[in-house]
């Protein structure tokens, strides 16, 4: 039998956090400072495999002591076996994805996904000789989008009040998210 994942809907947060190694030590801690029914999509992709399902199981049982979900960047399949709450990704089966175009939001529609992460908007430290959106492409970007859209890149609450016109589901990030040790 196959699960299916809930509808993200359900239990859509408006605030994400992105993980990634620059967190370290602060990860843990980082989580336990959102705000209460927040998301994370674990990322963590250069660790050893091993290493990295054993950080999510920590991320896993901290979020959940503060009831928020959590997302495993990559294969549904893997996603499943881990208990995660969905997969983020570009492929078929991934509940949310990554978009830096319009190509990319429309494969993502039609792969199924539930929410967009569009970026990045503004420039960001996870990509610094990237060229972020800005406000008006980012705007030409969602433009008919039939999924929810979640802004990510240079994020904070101020910037994400600033996209409001734009009537973005909420923003993520990393650093403007993280609790420094």
């Amino acid at each position: 039998m196959i699960k299916r994942y809930p509808p993200l809907s359900l239990q859509m947060p408006r605030l994400w956090l992105m993980t990634d190694e620059r967190m370290g030590d602060a990860l843990l801690p980082s989580i336990d400072a959102l705000p209460r029914g927040s998301g994370i999509i674990f990322r963590h992709y250069s660790l050893p495999e091993a290493d990295r399902r054993h950080l999510f199981r920590q991320v896993q049982r901290s979020a959940r002591k503060q009831g928020h979900i959590v997302l495993f960047a990559g294969a549904p399949k893997e996603a499943r076996a881990l208990g995660a709450f969905g997969a983020h990704g570009r492929t078929r089966g991934a509940i949310t994805a990554p978009v830096h175009s319009i190509r990319e939001r429309i494969a993502a529609e039609r792969n199924g996904a539930q929410l967009l992460f569009v970026s990045p908007v503004f420039p960001t430290a996870s990509h610094p000789n990237g060229k972020a959106l800005g406000r008006s492409r980012f705007g030409r970007l969602i433009k008919g989008a039939r999924v929810p859209v979640i802004a990510l890149g240079g994020m904070d609450e101020q910037r994400a009040r600033s996209l409001n016109p734009f009537n973005v589901s909420g923003w993520a990030a990393i650093d403007a998210l993280s609790v420094l040790p």
